[in-house]
């Protein structure tokens, strides 16, 4: 297998399997000199581990993340940094009915297709699991964005569970912490609980949107063709398991608008600054971010680990029903959260180090 690497100056590989021992990440490229411990990274990974709540897998995991190199007396020393997560609630056996099946809308299939083996314990390598090691690789770049990027704040919520969306005008900040669903919305969070409630009940799953937004963002960051910020952004979301769309701004909306709809106006602001009225382009223009907020989407499928009886083949060509019993997350889009938060953490790093290496520090482009 090959790839399993992101990022340019701020390289991310993950390696690991759902089942196996351990999990974990190798982040390479971290300046030197950047406070950083295991209790820096942990409290993003507690807020992706399973098990938290009825709404999702009641897989038991601590997700406890270790350092083992790259950092001596607490501070990065430019050397790689490994990390490591260690599995210890692996309950295999509920996987040994599947080994030798396939489940439809899974990517068993194209595993076996590819490489003649594959792991059916959790999915191996294709579980979700996976993500709990850029989750820890995306608090190691929050440590370096803190310094880099001091006013940057990077939120990620769920705007969709099903057909129901969020209701854009009761839109709070402080509500996304307050609820399981990582909701904005505190009166859709407790309608989206009664529908899984009522999935779960069935062996049943459902899909989300998960929208990522990162304020403080500075005008300047990203390149106009083959590494533009959005471009980047869609690539790393995408890589996130069970994403099947990502939306920039206004997104496919973009495409039932008018041209005077869709321009995001300028004035010049009493700080002396530009202002934008609007955010169709989600912060960035061209490629390089504008200083507005940089908003990205992403669409995640509904799990296929259901228990309801879906048709698929056998390894050997026979005809079956499938069956897939187990723990998992009935919506996996509350726990994608987290793991978007990261994902975009790490590419507005590897963005600004980029930009940093090609211009400096020096201001360019200045308006009035």
């Amino acid at each position: 297998m090959s790839f399993n690497s992101f990022g340019h100056l701020f390289r991310v590989t993950t390696w690991g399997e759902s089942h196996g021992p351990a999990l974990g990440a190798t982040v390479d490229g971290c300046p030197p000199g950047i406070a950083l411990t295991e209790a820096d990274i942990q409290p993003w990974l507690d807020r992706r581990k399973p098990g938290q709540n009825r709404f999702t897998t009641q897989r038991r995991e601590a997700d406890a993340v270790e350092i083992l190199s790259g950092v001596y007396e607490g501070k990065t020393t430019g050397t790689p940094i490994q990390l490591m997560i260690s599995n210890t609630d692996q309950r295999s056996k509920d996987y040994s009915e599947i080994s030798k099946t396939f489940r439809p809308g899974h990517a068993d299939i194209t595993y076996h297709q590819k490489y003649g083996i594959r792991d059916p314990r959790g999915g191996g390598r294709s579980s979700a699991r996976e993500t709990a090691a850029r989750v820890a690789a995306g608090g190691v770049a929050r440590q370096v964005l803190a310094q880099l990027m001091p006013d940057l704040v990077i939120t990620g919520y769920m705007v969709q569970m099903g057909p129901r969306g969020i209701d854009r005008a009761r839109f709070d900040w402080d509500t996304i912490g307050q609820n399981p669903f990582w909701s904005p919305d505190a009166a859709t969070a407790e309608l989206w609980a009664n529908d899984l409630d009522a999935l779960r009940k069935t062996g049943n799953s459902v899909g989300a949107v998960i929208e990522v937004t990162a304020r403080g963002v500075p005008a300047g960051i990203g390149a106009p063709i083959y590494a533009k910020l959005d471009s980047e952004l869609a690539s790393a979301m995408m890589t996130i398991n069970a994403v099947k769309g990502v939306e920039i701004g206004a997104g496919f909306g973009a495409a039932a608008l008018t041209g005077v709809e869709n321009a995001d106006e300028i004035f010049m602001g009493n700080d002396g600054k530009p202002v934008f009225t609007s955010n169709h382009a989600g912060g960035v223009l061209g490629g390089i971010s504008s200083g507005q907020d940089v908003v990205v989407r992403f669409a995640v499928k509904p799990t296929s680990s259901i228990l309801t009886p879906r048709a698929s083949v056998t390894t050997d060509g026979q005809n079956t029903q499938v069956v897939t019993k187990g723990r998992h997350d009935p919506c996996v889009g509350i726990r994608a959260v987290p793991v978007g938060e990261a994902m975009m953490a790490c590419v507005l790093l590897d963005q600004l180090m980029l930009h940093r290496a090609q211009m400096g520090d020096t201001p360019r482009g200045l308006i009035g």
